[in-house]
């Protein structure tokens, strides 16, 4: 057991736009996180896993071979190189890898330069029991890779904090100080939590999530790190919209934060998507829930008149990564999309 925490011991928490050794995703079987539609979104998966594994390895979580052999069916109608995807049997209650995955950590000096942080997980303060399955996919993971393992002890999703590399970590009141996620905690053991087990010395917040998030308000809908010292942040542009006032909030903290060196942040602002209700609830829909991957940046699309300009914009964000949109009309009934699904494993980089 390591009486150290990662921050001691040198460890980092590197930024999505680092380079990648895969993406971990654990494939969609829950027919309540899609109820009467899962079966509509995995050609729509299965596009989203055949960018992945055009410049990273993809490792999926399924239950059994019958699962795999599921998965295996839908990847091979959609083109996707099989030789860069590897089955876990490591069965989840869920598909949202991002908040039940492993957190990579790194420290390249050290002759075994990658570890995990395996926090607590509640699905989203108990919301969707049962997540026994999910809670222990960092550490089976760890295990098989034989990869150190941090335990911290309190609850935390990944959807919940963005990183620039360079030691700053964003995220949400909202989210982070729900009582229904670590009640006896207050803002500041928080901000200990984060330094020291993602290995930041800074932590950003801003205040909202929005309208239709379940995760009461994961950073990962809303504000996003391109590079070290730039992020893309959503607005609502019309005034009458429930998110409008919680976005305009959001920017205007964004506006008086500094980053460690005292640079203001660079601040794109990005359109949200029209309103997109079904049965009679109001979807999460974002374009800020994208995926880094090595070559690519996957957005997901709504099929709206913003979706073009939306993906224009963050282009320029990425010049050196070719944006994708794909359709996530179908996915986003499972109130999240492609980051929400995803989660990165950095390459090693030894000193």
């Amino acid at each position: 057991m390591n009486l150290k925490t990662p921050a001691e011991l040198g460890y980092y928490f590197p930024a999505e736009f680092e380079l990648h050794r895969a993406t971990w995703l654990s494939w969609p079987h829950k027919e309540a996180s899609w109820p009467g539609k899962i079966h509509t979104i995995f050609p729509y998966y299965a596009e989203f896993v055949k960018w992945l594994a055009k410049s990273e390895r993809v490792c999926i979580n399924v239950r059994d071979e019958a699962m795999k052999a599921f998965a295996l069916s839908h990847l091979e109608k959609a083109g996707v190189d099989l030789s860069q995807v590897d089955f876990f049997f490591f069965p989840t209650n869920d598909a949202w890898c991002r908040d039940h995955g492993p957190a990579f950590l790194l420290n390249p000096t050290l002759e075994q330069p990658k570890a995990v942080v395996d926090w607590g997980y509640n699905a989203w303060g108990g919301k969707y029991p049962p997540f026994d399955l999910d809670d222990v996919i960092p550490t089976r993971i760890a295990e098989h890779f034989g990869l150190p393992v941090f335990h911290p002890g309190i609850v935390m999703e990944g959807g919940s904090v963005e990183f620039n590399g360079k030691g700053t970590v964003m995220t949400s009141t909202a989210c982070l100080l729900n009582p229904n996620r670590n009640p006896s905690l207050n803002q500041e053991k928080i901000e200990w939590y984060l330094q020291q087990y993602y290995g930041v010395q800074q932590v950003l917040w801003v205040d909202e999530g929005i309208v239709g998030d379940d995760t009461d308000g994961h950073i990962d809908d809303t504000v996003r790190f391109v590079n070290e010292d730039t992020v893309l942040t959503v607005i609502e542009e019309n005034k009458a919209d429930e998110n409008y006032e919680l976005l305009q909030t959001n920017l205007k903290q964004l506006l008086q934060m500094r980053l460690l060196n005292g640079k203001q942040l660079n601040i794109v602002e990005l359109p949200m998507p029209d309103e997109l209700v079904y049965d009679d609830q109001r979807l999460p829909c974002s374009y800020a829930n994208f995926y880094i991957a090595n070559n690519y940046v996957i957005v997901p699309t709504f099929r709206c008149t913003k979706d073009d300009r939306a993906l224009q914009i963050i282009q320029g964000c990425f010049p050196d990564r070719e944006v994708i949109g794909i359709d996530s009309t179908e996915i986003i009934w499972g109130l999240g999309s492609f980051h929400c699904l995803s989660q990165q494993e950095p390459m090693e980089l030894r000193s």
